[in-house]
């Protein structure tokens, strides 16, 4: 049972840290999230959401709400060629068939998690800038001048976090060569297009993605191309709809469909970083992309995060004040290796994905194939573990 004392301080306010916060409240542990932006809510597009992490977003009473604000995806699901030729199906169960897989927009989520929060759990217009530790107290202090402290900080602050300094030296960020063009259709504008499917098309250095978000109402969609200029990851850089179209001039029919729609894009440079060899120090550890960056090309960034969240707050539960740090290491014990697993096979299938082979036919056979891998990735069930792992740390 969690020591009702205990006290998290959570950095940052996006998918991992408003998840995280709701699982540990969902424990009995008193959390306060600090987020920089002045309101929570997050200029984006799609998020896809898939069965590793819905279990744990039914099991803290937010199933509704997944339902509610996502457009289930179905078994129509493929990925093509650039000139439209079938491929393969896209697997969207885990192997007991069930499919929980939904597309979501990214301010419906944040949206939705922060709504499940008590009032005054999360605190806007607050930027680390600084973090100190002795004792059993964790400090944060903040560019508005205030602190906050804990007996645990979890820096979920992203690729950009101010906290991972304190944990591990700083390191570069690997820009991968690629950027995408995001942005969302109504389907209303094209309401043959089926509002229940993943697609994608593949040719050679680039991609095109569409999924549905907003119960169908709306067509997500992603244009992955090579660029030599690194960008700043952003969802909110904009970038020019034409450009977009002259990209993937010539590509199946479908692609210039959607496209001949865009009115309004943005820009986001592609960006992962290594797997850190260390999350935690003391009582401060790491989650989400503070913790792992990856790229986009397996859509685990936010289902990760939730992992994460999850796994935390289940040791966390069977910790108190005393033993916080043991059980902050036993938490990046369980979840490190996963998630570099995770990280670089987000890289090798944007390599798959960009076509990067010279026999097309072998890319194609290691995508039909690759829906062994994603099963196993959805079966995943991060709970048992943590469990084990927080007996382990009492015995």
């Amino acid at each position: 049972m969690a020591d009702s004392n205990l006290n998290v301080v959570i950095v940052g306010g996006g998918i991992g840290g408003l998840f995280a916060a709701k699982a540990l409240i969902a424990q009995g542990i008193k959390v306060s999230v600090y987020e920089q932006a002045p309101a929570l809510g997050e200029v984006g597009a799609g998020v896809y959401l898939t069965p590793n992490s819905v279990r744990h977003l039914v099991r803290v009473g937010l199933g509704p709400a997944v339902e509610k604000y996502g457009a289930r995806v179905g078994t129509a699901s493929r990925y093509f060629r650039a000139d439209g030729t079938p491929i393969a199906p896209v697997q969207v169960t885990d192997s007991s068939g069930w499919n929980a897989t939904f597309g979501m927009h990214r301010a419906d989520i944040v949206e939705f998690l922060a709504a499940s929060l008590t009032a005054g759990v999360v605190n806007s217009g607050h930027r680390a800038t600084g973090f100190a530790q002795s004792g059993d107290t964790a400090r944060v202090t903040f560019a508005n001048g205030a602190t906050a402290e804990g007996d645990v900080v979890i820096g979920c602050d992203g690729i950009h976090s101010e906290l991972r300094p304190f944990v591990f030296p700083p390191s570069d960020r690997v820009y991968s060569g690629s950027i995408a063009y995001r942005g969302t259709v109504p389907h209303a504008q094209i309401p043959d297009w089926p509002n229940d499917a993943w697609q994608m098309w593949l040719g050679k250095g680039k991609h095109f993605l569409t999924f549905p978000l907003r119960a169908g109402t709306l067509i997500n969609f992603v244009g992955f191309v090579p660029a030599d200029e690194a960008l700043k990851e952003s969802w909110s850089q904009p970038g020019d709809p034409d450009e977009l179209r002259r990209e993937f001039e010539g590509w199946a029919a479908p692609v210039g469909k959607i496209l001949a729609q865009v009115q309004t894009t943005f820009r986001w440079g592609l960006y992962d970083r290594d797997p850190l060899p260390v999350w935690t120090k003391g009582r401060l550890t790491l989650l989400g992309d503070a913790a792992h960056a990856m790229l986009p090309h397996l859509g685990q960034g936010a289902n990760q995060s939730i992992e994460d969240g999850m796994a935390l707050a289940t040791i966390l539960a069977r910790s108190d004040r005393k033993h916080a740090p043991a059980a902050l290491q036993a938490y990046e014990n369980l979840r490190r290796e996963r998630v570099a697993q995770v990280q670089s096979g987000a890289r090798a299938n944007g390599l798959r994905y960009d076509s990067l082979y010279a026999d097309l036919a072998k890319r194609d056979a290691e995508i039909q194939a690759h829906a062994n891998f994603r099963k196993k990735l959805y079966d995943f069930d991060v709970v048992p573990q943590a469990e084990a792992a927080a007996l382990a740390l009492a015995s």
